[in-house]
């Protein structure tokens, strides 16, 4: 598999990463925790070097799993993990008693609690999950200089910050990253968040790669989820592409570029992961399953996409697509 770098760093990563948030049990329907290890090894096996996760994912469960996934082959891959998003463990509805916290000493036993749950001394690529807009940033990234200081961190970064956000940071921590959604249905960070990443030498982590399942190629126009996958609402980070009033268009889309992926001899789901990696602002496509078959497909995104095919899939999905994320909007933060 192709290799990048995080901007001018020198951590390199395969360009296709593995995302653990499926792993967050409570949060993606259904699933056994057993296929879900073995979709990560077998990640591995086929040339992944990446694997990204999260405290918030489950709950703390999503670290776990990743965990046990990965401890056979630690030292050999970037472990990534973010924190700052905490959650009310008296609360039964987890997911609405979500918040963000930077506050110095609870990210900084955030961060202990992470590596026990990873199994690991050691976390290669630690982020700040969402912005904390009730104190300075300069705080959390002191917290995580520190952290590197002691061994705990190899490098820093951000997710979900806004470019004035990214700024702050940088006056206190080198960040290499900032890892935002992007996909062929949400093009909000080409307008300011992609441009800034490269002017300050950084790279781009792509979360949703699939558009979080749309772009699988699986769904059909009246496609429903279980009452504990956070897609339930219709709500996409501030846009609607799988909302009632969007789905059954932009499915339709998903079939039409079904018919350009085919030309190609490739599925929907690597045309799209093959449009993400065309921009070389990114560094690593993080696309996530708990199911081995899936992820041995998408693991053949890792191909050229032509230019005439890309302008083909941008002419498509912005002319048909329905509440789709363009460029001149905000990213939401």
């Amino acid at each position: 598999m192709r290799q990048r770098k995080f901007g001018n760093s020198d951590l390199q990563t395969s360009v296709i990463g593995y995302g653990g948030w499926p792993m967050g049990r409570g949060m993606y329907g259904s699933f056994d925790d057993n296929e879900a290890i073995s979709a990560a090894r077998t990640a591995y096996e086929n040339g992944v070097t990446l694997f990204d996760t999260a405290a918030i994912y489950g709950w703390g469960y999503g670290e776990k799993l990743m965990g046990k996934a990965i401890k056979d082959f630690r030292k050999d891959i970037i472990l990534v993990t973010k924190g700052a998003r905490e959650w009310d463990r008296g609360n039964p509805d987890r997911r609405a008693a979500t918040f963000s916290n930077s506050d110095p000493k609870r990210l900084s036993e955030s961060i202990d609690e992470s590596l026990e749950r990873l199994q690991t001394d050691y976390i290669d690529l630690f982020l700040i999950h969402w912005p904390d807009k009730e104190r300075p940033f300069s705080e959390p990234m002191q917290v995580l200089e520190d952290a590197k200081t002691a061994g705990k961190l190899r490098y820093t970064g951000v997710s979900n910050f806004s470019v004035d956000m990214m700024d702050e940071c940088r006056k206190t921590s080198s960040i290499i990253t900032n890892q935002i959604g992007y996909h062929i249905f949400d093009r909000r960070p080409e307008r300011e968040v992609i441009p800034s990443v490269v002017e300050n030498k950084m790279g781009i982590m792509a979360y949703g790669s699939l558009a979080h399942g749309l772009l699988s190629g699986s769904w059909p126009a009246d496609k429903t989820f279980e009452d504990d996958d956070w897609r339930a609402s219709g709500a996409n980070f501030g846009i609607s592409s799988w909302g009632d009033e969007n789905l059954t268009a932009n499915v339709a889309v998903v079939e039409k570029l079904k018919g350009i992926a085919s030309e190609h001899g490739k599925t929907v789901s690597q045309l799209a992961i093959s449009w993400v990696l065309s921009n070389p602002a990114v560094s690593v496509a993080l696309v996530g399953s708990t199911k081995v078959p899936h992820v041995s497909e998408n693991l053949l995104g890792d191909w050229i996409l032509p230019e005439t095919t890309k302008r083909e899939i941008d002419e498509l999905v912005l002319s048909q697509g329905s509440g789709v994320g363009l460029p001149g909007m905000a990213i939401a933060t």
